[in-house]
Protein backbone atom coordinates (compact mmCIF):
# COMPACT_ATOMS: atom_id res chain seq x y z
CA UNK A 1 0.00 0.00 0.00
CA UNK A 2 1.12 3.53 -0.85
CA UNK A 3 2.73 4.90 2.68
CA UNK A 4 2.23 8.90 3.11
CA UNK A 5 5.24 9.79 1.22
CA UNK A 6 3.93 8.63 -1.72
CA UNK A 7 0.91 10.50 -1.35
CA UNK A 8 2.34 13.79 -0.75
CA UNK A 9 4.51 13.11 -3.82
CA UNK A 10 1.36 12.61 -5.71
CA UNK A 11 -0.66 15.38 -3.91
CA UNK A 12 1.71 17.70 -5.50
CA UNK A 13 1.17 16.75 -9.01
CA UNK A 14 -2.43 17.36 -8.69
CA UNK A 15 -3.42 19.77 -5.78
CA UNK A 16 -2.05 23.50 -5.67
CA UNK A 17 0.32 23.37 -2.84
CA UNK A 18 -0.17 19.56 -2.53
CA UNK A 19 -3.27 20.08 0.04
CA UNK A 20 -6.73 20.96 0.30
CA UNK A 21 -6.24 23.95 1.76
CA UNK A 22 -7.25 23.32 4.85
CA UNK A 23 -4.47 21.55 6.93
CA UNK A 24 -0.70 20.11 7.06
CA UNK A 25 -0.42 18.40 3.67
CA UNK A 26 2.28 16.12 4.87
CA UNK A 27 -0.16 14.12 6.82
CA UNK A 28 -2.66 12.13 5.40
CA UNK A 29 -5.30 10.76 7.49
CA UNK A 30 -6.30 6.75 6.51
CA UNK A 31 -9.45 6.58 8.83
CA UNK A 32 -11.03 7.38 11.91
CA UNK A 33 -12.78 5.59 14.96
CA UNK A 34 -13.99 7.27 18.24
CA UNK A 35 -11.52 9.21 19.79
CA UNK A 36 -8.80 8.10 17.58
CA UNK A 37 -7.37 9.00 14.00
CA UNK A 38 -4.90 6.69 11.97
CA UNK A 39 -2.01 8.28 9.26
CA UNK A 40 -1.36 6.49 5.97
CA UNK A 41 1.61 4.98 7.68
CA UNK A 42 -0.36 3.71 10.46
CA UNK A 43 0.44 6.08 13.19
CA UNK A 44 -2.55 6.25 15.52
CA UNK A 45 -3.26 9.99 17.19
CA UNK A 46 -5.58 11.25 19.62
CA UNK A 47 -7.58 13.59 17.76
CA UNK A 48 -8.17 16.88 19.26
CA UNK A 49 -9.35 17.84 15.55
CA UNK A 50 -12.07 16.00 14.99
CA UNK A 51 -12.17 17.60 11.16
CA UNK A 52 -12.22 21.11 12.59
CA UNK A 53 -15.01 20.66 14.65
CA UNK A 54 -17.98 18.47 13.31
CA UNK A 55 -16.87 14.93 14.97
CA UNK A 56 -18.17 15.90 18.59
CA UNK A 57 -19.38 12.44 18.68
CA UNK A 58 -16.08 11.22 17.71
CA UNK A 59 -15.55 9.35 14.46
CA UNK A 60 -17.91 6.73 13.22
CA UNK A 61 -20.62 6.69 15.97
CA UNK A 62 -22.18 3.17 15.53
CA UNK A 63 -25.94 5.04 15.79
CA UNK A 64 -24.92 8.01 13.04
CA UNK A 65 -23.70 5.18 10.88
CA UNK A 66 -27.07 3.40 10.95
CA UNK A 67 -29.07 6.17 10.42
CA UNK A 68 -27.04 7.21 7.11
CA UNK A 69 -26.55 3.64 5.91
CA UNK A 70 -30.74 3.47 6.44
CA UNK A 71 -30.66 6.55 4.50
CA UNK A 72 -27.90 5.50 1.43
CA UNK A 73 -30.47 2.80 0.71
CA UNK A 74 -32.95 4.85 -0.03
CA UNK A 75 -31.21 7.92 -2.03
CA UNK A 76 -28.23 9.92 -1.43
CA UNK A 77 -29.45 13.65 -2.72
CA UNK A 78 -32.78 14.75 -4.43
CA UNK A 79 -32.52 18.71 -4.89
CA UNK A 80 -36.14 18.13 -4.25
CA UNK A 81 -37.76 18.73 -0.48
CA UNK A 82 -36.90 15.64 1.39
CA UNK A 83 -38.78 14.92 5.24
CA UNK A 84 -35.05 14.58 6.91
CA UNK A 85 -33.97 18.37 6.06
CA UNK A 86 -37.70 19.13 7.34
CA UNK A 87 -37.43 17.54 10.49
CA UNK A 88 -34.19 18.46 11.27
CA UNK A 89 -35.21 22.00 10.43
CA UNK A 90 -37.70 21.88 13.23
CA UNK A 91 -34.88 20.60 16.08
CA UNK A 92 -32.62 23.53 14.85
CA UNK A 93 -35.55 25.62 16.04
CA UNK A 94 -36.35 24.02 19.14
CA UNK A 95 -32.77 24.53 20.27
CA UNK A 96 -31.42 27.83 18.93
CA UNK A 97 -33.08 30.79 20.41
CA UNK A 98 -33.27 33.02 17.22
CA UNK A 99 -34.20 30.66 14.56
CA UNK A 100 -37.67 31.12 13.58
CA UNK A 101 -36.87 28.98 10.05
CA UNK A 102 -33.62 27.82 8.55
CA UNK A 103 -32.51 27.89 5.14
CA UNK A 104 -30.17 25.13 4.43
CA UNK A 105 -26.52 25.34 2.12
CA UNK A 106 -23.61 23.47 2.21
CA UNK A 107 -20.92 25.20 4.08
CA UNK A 108 -20.36 27.93 6.85
CA UNK A 109 -18.62 30.19 4.54
CA UNK A 110 -22.02 30.40 2.09
CA UNK A 111 -24.14 30.34 5.56
CA UNK A 112 -21.84 33.38 6.52
CA UNK A 113 -22.15 35.21 3.44
CA UNK A 114 -26.03 34.73 3.06
CA UNK A 115 -26.53 36.12 6.58
CA UNK A 116 -24.79 39.36 5.11
CA UNK A 117 -26.98 39.33 2.70
CA UNK A 118 -30.09 39.38 4.09
CA UNK A 119 -29.23 42.25 6.60
CA UNK A 120 -28.78 44.23 3.38
CA UNK A 121 -31.84 43.11 1.48
CA UNK A 122 -33.94 43.56 4.89
CA UNK A 123 -32.57 47.33 5.98
CA UNK A 124 -31.91 48.28 2.35
CA UNK A 125 -28.59 49.43 4.10
CA UNK A 126 -25.30 48.62 2.72
CA UNK A 127 -22.20 48.75 5.17
CA UNK A 128 -20.87 45.50 6.93
CA UNK A 129 -18.88 45.68 10.72
CA UNK A 130 -17.11 43.14 11.53
CA UNK A 131 -14.04 42.49 13.97
CA UNK A 132 -10.44 42.14 13.00
CA UNK A 133 -9.09 38.45 13.40
CA UNK A 134 -12.69 37.33 12.87
CA UNK A 135 -13.61 34.14 10.25
CA UNK A 136 -16.56 34.54 8.99
CA UNK A 137 -15.89 32.26 5.64
CA UNK A 138 -14.34 32.66 2.27
CA UNK A 139 -16.12 35.66 0.61
CA UNK A 140 -14.58 38.83 -0.30
CA UNK A 141 -16.34 40.46 2.82
CA UNK A 142 -14.76 37.63 4.83
CA UNK A 143 -11.20 38.25 4.15
CA UNK A 144 -11.20 41.89 5.05
CA UNK A 145 -9.18 41.85 7.83
CA UNK A 146 -9.28 38.52 9.10
CA UNK A 147 -5.27 37.89 9.56
CA UNK A 148 -4.08 41.09 7.97
CA UNK A 149 0.39 41.17 8.28
CA UNK A 150 -0.36 45.25 7.55
CA UNK A 151 -2.20 46.46 10.45
CA UNK A 152 -4.43 49.56 9.33
CA UNK A 153 -5.64 52.41 11.69
CA UNK A 154 -9.56 51.33 12.41
CA UNK A 155 -12.32 51.16 10.65
CA UNK A 156 -9.96 50.81 7.34
CA UNK A 157 -10.06 46.51 5.83
CA UNK A 158 -7.45 45.31 4.42
CA UNK A 159 -7.93 42.62 2.31
CA UNK A 160 -6.80 39.16 2.98
CA UNK A 161 -6.83 37.65 -0.62
CA UNK A 162 -5.83 38.21 -3.89
CA UNK A 163 -8.88 38.95 -6.74
CA UNK A 164 -10.85 40.92 -4.15
CA UNK A 165 -12.24 44.36 -5.71
CA UNK A 166 -11.40 47.18 -4.04
CA UNK A 167 -14.71 48.37 -4.46
CA UNK A 168 -15.65 45.64 -1.22
CA UNK A 169 -13.19 47.68 1.55
CA UNK A 170 -15.72 50.48 0.93
CA UNK A 171 -18.19 48.60 2.37
CA UNK A 172 -16.62 47.06 4.92
CA UNK A 173 -16.07 48.78 8.60
CA UNK A 174 -12.67 47.15 10.71
CA UNK A 175 -13.59 47.15 14.86
CA UNK A 176 -11.49 45.96 17.66
CA UNK A 177 -13.51 42.80 18.98
CA UNK A 178 -14.23 43.11 23.12
CA UNK A 179 -14.03 47.26 22.38
CA UNK A 180 -17.26 48.28 22.58
CA UNK A 181 -16.66 51.66 22.88
CA UNK A 182 -14.56 51.50 19.37
CA UNK A 183 -17.94 50.23 17.85
CA UNK A 184 -20.20 52.38 19.17
CA UNK A 185 -17.88 55.66 17.83
CA UNK A 186 -18.28 53.91 14.63
CA UNK A 187 -21.95 53.47 14.47
CA UNK A 188 -22.23 57.44 15.42
CA UNK A 189 -20.23 57.85 11.91
CA UNK A 190 -21.59 55.31 10.00
CA UNK A 191 -24.72 53.46 11.46
CA UNK A 192 -27.10 55.05 9.12
CA UNK A 193 -25.93 52.87 6.74
CA UNK A 194 -24.51 50.08 8.41
CA UNK A 195 -27.04 46.76 7.89
CA UNK A 196 -25.65 44.24 9.87
CA UNK A 197 -22.82 43.27 12.70
CA UNK A 198 -21.44 40.16 12.32
CA UNK A 199 -19.21 38.44 15.49
CA UNK A 200 -18.08 35.18 16.31
CA UNK A 201 -19.52 35.05 19.98
CA UNK A 202 -16.16 32.80 20.72
CA UNK A 203 -13.80 34.92 18.09
CA UNK A 204 -11.57 32.24 17.50
CA UNK A 205 -10.51 30.74 20.82
CA UNK A 206 -10.96 34.62 22.42
CA UNK A 207 -13.73 34.84 24.65
CA UNK A 208 -16.26 38.03 25.01
CA UNK A 209 -15.47 40.55 27.75
CA UNK A 210 -18.58 40.55 30.35
CA UNK A 211 -21.36 42.61 28.51
CA UNK A 212 -19.64 42.92 25.13
CA UNK A 213 -22.11 40.79 23.48
CA UNK A 214 -25.44 42.48 25.23
CA UNK A 215 -23.78 45.73 24.21
CA UNK A 216 -24.01 44.59 20.83
CA UNK A 217 -26.99 43.50 21.41
CA UNK A 218 -28.49 46.68 22.21
CA UNK A 219 -26.24 48.81 20.07
CA UNK A 220 -27.92 47.17 17.24
CA UNK A 221 -31.67 47.12 18.31
CA UNK A 222 -31.36 50.71 19.22
CA UNK A 223 -30.14 51.55 15.66
CA UNK A 224 -32.14 48.95 13.68
CA UNK A 225 -29.02 47.16 12.52
CA UNK A 226 -28.79 43.23 12.40
CA UNK A 227 -27.05 41.58 14.95
CA UNK A 228 -25.47 38.15 13.25
CA UNK A 229 -23.65 35.75 15.25
CA UNK A 230 -21.75 33.44 13.40
CA UNK A 231 -22.13 30.03 14.86
CA UNK A 232 -20.82 27.89 12.65
CA UNK A 233 -17.98 26.14 15.49
CA UNK A 234 -19.74 27.73 18.71
CA UNK A 235 -23.39 26.29 17.23
CA UNK A 236 -24.48 22.89 19.63
CA UNK A 237 -20.67 22.94 20.78
CA UNK A 238 -20.47 25.76 23.79
CA UNK A 239 -24.22 24.44 24.71
CA UNK A 240 -27.00 22.85 22.96
CA UNK A 241 -28.54 25.99 21.70
CA UNK A 242 -24.85 27.66 21.13
CA UNK A 243 -23.23 30.58 22.13
CA UNK A 244 -26.19 32.49 22.19
CA UNK A 245 -27.81 29.69 24.99
CA UNK A 246 -24.39 30.24 26.92
CA UNK A 247 -24.10 33.89 26.68
CA UNK A 248 -27.80 34.91 26.75
CA UNK A 249 -27.84 36.79 23.82
CA UNK A 250 -30.29 36.34 21.57
CA UNK A 251 -28.94 37.57 18.05
CA UNK A 252 -31.48 38.17 14.80
CA UNK A 253 -29.63 35.68 12.30
CA UNK A 254 -27.15 33.02 13.07
CA UNK A 255 -25.12 31.22 10.64
CA UNK A 256 -24.73 27.46 11.83
CA UNK A 257 -22.73 24.66 10.49
CA UNK A 258 -20.38 21.48 11.19
CA UNK A 259 -22.18 19.27 13.88
CA UNK A 260 -26.15 19.97 12.50
CA UNK A 261 -24.44 18.20 9.74
CA UNK A 262 -23.14 14.85 11.95
CA UNK A 263 -19.80 14.94 9.96
CA UNK A 264 -21.22 15.61 6.55
CA UNK A 265 -21.65 18.93 4.08
CA UNK A 266 -24.20 20.78 5.80
CA UNK A 267 -24.70 24.60 7.26
CA UNK A 268 -27.68 26.82 7.63
CA UNK A 269 -28.54 30.81 7.93
CA UNK A 270 -31.51 30.61 10.71
CA UNK A 271 -33.42 33.78 12.06
CA UNK A 272 -36.04 35.51 12.56
CA UNK A 273 -39.19 34.67 10.21
CA UNK A 274 -39.33 38.90 9.10
CA UNK A 275 -35.77 38.62 7.97
CA UNK A 276 -35.82 35.18 6.58
CA UNK A 277 -39.17 36.46 4.53
CA UNK A 278 -36.37 37.58 1.58
CA UNK A 279 -35.77 34.03 0.14
CA UNK A 280 -39.36 33.79 -0.22
CA UNK A 281 -40.51 35.88 -3.22
CA UNK A 282 -44.03 35.56 -2.62
CA UNK A 283 -44.24 37.10 0.48
CA UNK A 284 -41.20 40.02 -0.14
CA UNK A 285 -41.60 40.72 -4.18
CA UNK A 286 -39.59 40.54 -7.03
CA UNK A 287 -37.36 43.66 -5.91
CA UNK A 288 -36.54 42.17 -2.26
CA UNK A 289 -36.32 38.62 -3.20
CA UNK A 290 -32.49 37.01 -2.40
CA UNK A 291 -31.97 34.03 -4.64
CA UNK A 292 -30.70 31.00 -3.17
CA UNK A 293 -30.06 27.44 -4.41
CA UNK A 294 -27.51 24.87 -4.17
CA UNK A 295 -27.34 21.59 -5.53
CA UNK A 296 -26.57 19.72 -2.05
CA UNK A 297 -28.22 22.09 0.31
CA UNK A 298 -30.11 20.15 2.87
CA UNK A 299 -29.28 16.64 1.33
CA UNK A 300 -30.86 13.81 3.09
CA UNK A 301 -27.92 11.56 4.11
CA UNK A 302 -26.16 15.07 6.21
CA UNK A 303 -29.67 15.62 7.66
CA UNK A 304 -29.90 11.86 9.10
CA UNK A 305 -26.55 12.44 10.04
CA UNK A 306 -27.52 15.20 12.37
CA UNK A 307 -30.49 14.86 13.24
CA UNK A 308 -29.21 11.12 15.27
CA UNK A 309 -25.92 13.60 16.57
CA UNK A 310 -28.63 16.17 17.90
CA UNK A 311 -30.72 13.17 19.64
CA UNK A 312 -27.60 12.01 20.83
CA UNK A 313 -26.49 15.34 22.21
CA UNK A 314 -29.29 15.59 24.20
CA UNK A 315 -29.06 12.51 26.06
CA UNK A 316 -28.24 12.42 29.41
CA UNK A 317 -25.13 15.19 30.79
CA UNK A 318 -23.52 14.72 27.27
CA UNK A 319 -22.60 18.78 27.34
CA UNK A 320 -21.27 18.25 30.99
CA UNK A 321 -19.58 15.54 30.40
CA UNK A 322 -17.47 17.40 27.52
CA UNK A 323 -16.98 20.44 30.00
CA UNK A 324 -15.94 18.55 32.13
CA UNK A 325 -13.49 16.71 29.46
CA UNK A 326 -12.19 20.08 28.57
CA UNK A 327 -11.83 21.47 31.75
CA UNK A 328 -9.63 18.48 33.09
CA UNK A 329 -6.88 19.05 29.75
CA UNK A 330 -7.34 22.73 30.46
CA UNK A 331 -5.78 21.82 33.77
CA UNK A 332 -3.07 19.66 32.91
CA UNK A 333 -2.20 21.69 30.78
CA UNK A 334 -1.55 24.83 33.31
CA UNK A 335 -0.08 22.69 35.48
CA UNK A 336 2.70 21.56 33.20
CA UNK A 337 3.55 24.97 32.05
CA UNK A 338 3.06 26.94 35.24
CA UNK A 339 5.62 24.01 36.82
CA UNK A 340 8.02 24.37 34.05
CA UNK A 341 7.92 28.35 34.09
CA UNK A 342 6.32 29.08 30.82
CA UNK A 343 4.46 32.12 30.93
CA UNK A 344 1.36 31.56 28.87
CA UNK A 345 -2.92 32.42 28.89
CA UNK A 346 -5.29 29.87 28.36
CA UNK A 347 -8.13 31.09 25.87
CA UNK A 348 -11.58 29.70 24.99
CA UNK A 349 -14.07 28.02 26.64
CA UNK A 350 -13.71 24.19 27.91
CA UNK A 351 -15.31 23.01 25.02
CA UNK A 352 -12.79 24.75 22.60
CA UNK A 353 -9.32 26.65 23.54
CA UNK A 354 -5.74 26.41 23.39
CA UNK A 355 -2.63 28.25 24.82
CA UNK A 356 -1.13 31.01 23.50
CA UNK A 357 2.68 31.50 24.75
CA UNK A 358 2.54 35.31 26.27
CA UNK A 359 2.64 37.09 29.42
CA UNK A 360 0.15 39.85 28.46
CA UNK A 361 -3.13 39.65 28.60
CA UNK A 362 -4.85 38.66 25.15
CA UNK A 363 -8.81 40.29 24.25
CA UNK A 364 -8.63 40.82 20.57
CA UNK A 365 -6.47 40.20 17.35
CA UNK A 366 -3.78 43.20 18.01
CA UNK A 367 -3.41 41.60 21.66
CA UNK A 368 -2.69 38.05 20.27
CA UNK A 369 -0.07 39.22 18.19
CA UNK A 370 2.05 39.23 21.38
CA UNK A 371 1.82 35.08 21.20
CA UNK A 372 5.23 33.94 20.56
CA UNK A 373 3.82 31.27 17.64
CA UNK A 374 7.73 29.75 17.17
CA UNK A 375 7.47 28.79 21.10
CA UNK A 376 3.51 27.51 19.84
CA UNK A 377 5.06 25.30 16.78
CA UNK A 378 7.39 23.90 18.56
CA UNK A 379 4.70 22.82 21.56
CA UNK A 380 2.52 21.58 19.36
CA UNK A 381 5.12 19.46 17.19
CA UNK A 382 6.20 17.40 20.33
CA UNK A 383 2.30 16.93 20.99
CA UNK A 384 2.38 15.97 17.39
CA UNK A 385 5.35 13.57 18.01
CA UNK A 386 3.81 11.99 20.82
CA UNK A 387 0.57 11.05 19.18
CA UNK A 388 -1.66 14.06 19.72
CA UNK A 389 -3.36 15.74 17.06
CA UNK A 390 -4.75 18.78 16.91
CA UNK A 391 -4.82 22.23 15.25
CA UNK A 392 -2.01 25.27 15.42
CA UNK A 393 -4.53 27.36 17.38
CA UNK A 394 -7.18 24.93 18.91
CA UNK A 395 -8.12 21.82 20.64
CA UNK A 396 -11.44 20.18 20.45
CA UNK A 397 -12.65 17.61 22.98
CA UNK A 398 -15.22 15.64 21.54
CA UNK A 399 -17.14 12.95 23.75
CA UNK A 400 -15.64 10.14 22.60
CA UNK A 401 -12.18 10.67 24.58
CA UNK A 402 -11.30 8.38 27.15
CA UNK A 403 -9.55 8.29 30.47
CA UNK A 404 -6.66 6.42 28.40
CA UNK A 405 -6.76 9.11 25.95
CA UNK A 406 -6.48 11.89 29.16
CA UNK A 407 -3.91 10.28 30.49
CA UNK A 408 -1.59 9.97 26.95
CA UNK A 409 -2.66 13.52 26.74
CA UNK A 410 -1.16 14.06 30.42
CA UNK A 411 1.96 12.62 29.10
CA UNK A 412 2.58 14.05 25.75
CA UNK A 413 1.94 17.93 27.53
CA UNK A 414 4.44 17.09 30.00
CA UNK A 415 6.70 15.97 27.66
CA UNK A 416 5.66 18.92 25.39
CA UNK A 417 6.56 21.16 28.44
CA UNK A 418 9.56 20.36 29.59
CA UNK A 419 11.28 20.03 26.53
CA UNK A 420 10.21 23.93 25.23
Amino acid sequence: MPQQNDWIQRAHQVLPGGGLGNFDPSIFIREGKGSRVIDENGKEYIDYLIGSGPMLLGHGHPEVLDAVQSQLGKGMTFFANNSASIELAEEIIKAVPCAEQVRYVTSGGEADMYALRLARAFTGKNKILKFEGGYHGMSAEAQMSLAPQRLANFPQAVPDSAGIPDGVKEQMLIAPFNDIESVRALLDEYGHDVAAIIVEPLQRIIPPAPGFLKDLRDECTARSIILIFDEIVTGFRLSYGGAQEEYNVIPDLCSLGKIIGGGFPLAAVAGRKEIMDHFDKSVVGQDKFLMQLGTLSGNPVAAVAGLKTMEILRRGESYQTLKNTGERIMKMITKVLDRDGHPHVLLGHPTLFDIGFTSTQVTDYRSWLAVDVKKNAAFNKTLREKGIFKSPGKLYPSLAITEEDLQITEAALDMASSIL
